[in-house]
């Protein structure tokens, strides 16, 4: 299951609801989405691929993926967060199979290498399978990052992984210093891989907000699901809850590329840091990030910028602010938001 219905607003102007994140060329010289469905495929044939998406997305997103068709897609009827949507996901599967493992990932997180990155997954399904657990993918801090929720682990589980003692949300500076520091902590990289049955056994128990609702997408009814539920995450809504969650630490390198000075980790650089998507020149340049679909791009004697020029707008930023972009498009008329 890739979830691939997000609209990446931190990416504006690049990103749009018809263009979104997941469509553009953040990781490597082709779109998240493409890189994604390439690094499952060698584990995940065609077949049983599932992407998950509005319905405004469906042609976009099976032109960049030409191996899958119409029936690789399960079309959300409306944004509702992570938790209604897994929970339509597994009961789809289950009905197809009730003892399948399902797999969640992102459409527009940055992994290397890919084949470590399957052998983690194949692990973890089989702790799933075998502590009938939900097991979460956390990632190793390599910086005290304040942008991502963090695990704190607890007991070893017999043959790997360990126990989810805590759940912990975006901390500040010094906290995230701590955690670091700790080696007791790992980035929550919204990486899952359960039972789908068990997903579902541990939202009925778990998650009132559903649980009344998940007969009707047991039944097929998928319309009368959505307008039965509230939008929810699936970390507020269950993981946070629950005391059958399991976590497996990452051998991979991970990035969630959320904002424009992402790519500064994501893209290769050159030799003064500077990083570029499109036809750019950084000239006497220092650490600045350009990208264009419009045209070409020239920085001169400039230092820690990101600059992008897409669809007729030029947007100018610092790394240190490109996260706070949501504040920025508040203020903006509606016409600049796209």
């Amino acid at each position: 299951m890739i979830l691939a219905g997000g609209v990446g607003s931190r990416f504006w102007p690049a990103s749009t609801p018809s263009v979104p994140k997941q469509l553009l060329p953040l990781g490597s010289e082709r779109p998240l989405i493409r890189d994604t469905v390439d690094r499952i495929l060698p584990l995940i044939p065609a077949e049983r691929l599932r992407i998950l998406a509005g319905a405004h997305l469906s042609a976009p997103l099976l032109g960049e993926l030409a191996e899958l068709g119409p029936g690789n897609l399960l079309v959300e009827p409306r944004a509702a967060g992570t938790a209604p949507v897994l929970a339509w996901a597994a009961a789809e599967l289950v009905r197809q199979d009730p003892d399948a493992v399902m797999i969640s990932l992102h459409a527009d997180h940055v992994i290397h290498p890919p084949e470590a990155f399957r052998a983690l997954l194949e692990e973890a399904a089989s702790l799933a399978v075998r502590h009938r657990r939900l097991f979460t993918i956390g990632a190793r801090p390599t910086r005290p990052e304040t942008g991502y929720g963090y695990i704190r682990l607890g007991a070893d589980l017999p043959g790997g992984g360990c126990e989810v003692a805590e759940f912990v949300e975006k901390p500040d500076r010094a906290t995230a210093e701590r955690y670091l520091a700790s080696g007791n902590f790992l980035w929550n990289t919204g990486l899952f891989v359960w039972r789908a049955a068990d997903l579902l056994e541990q939202l009925t128990r778990w998650t009132p907000e559903l649980a009344d609702a998940l007969p009707l997408a047991q039944a097929g009814d998928t319309e009368g699901f959505f307008r039965a539920v509230p939008t929810l995450s699936i970390d507020e809504g269950l993981l946070e809850r629950s005391d059958r969650v399991g976590v497996v630490a990452a051998t991979f390198e991970w990035d969630d590329v959320g904002a424009w000075d992402a790519i500064f980790r994501t893209r290769p650089a050159d030799g003064n840091g500077n990083v570029g998507v499109g036809e750019v020149f950084p000239v006497d340049c220092q650490r600045v990030a350009l990208y264009t679909s419009d045209g070409p791009v020239v920085a001169y004697g400039v230092e820690d910028l990101v600059v992008v020029r897409t669809a007729g707008v030029t947007f100018v930023t610092s790394p240190e602010r490109a996260p706070d972009l949501k504040k920025l498009l508040a203020r903006l008329p509606d016409e600049l938001r796209g």
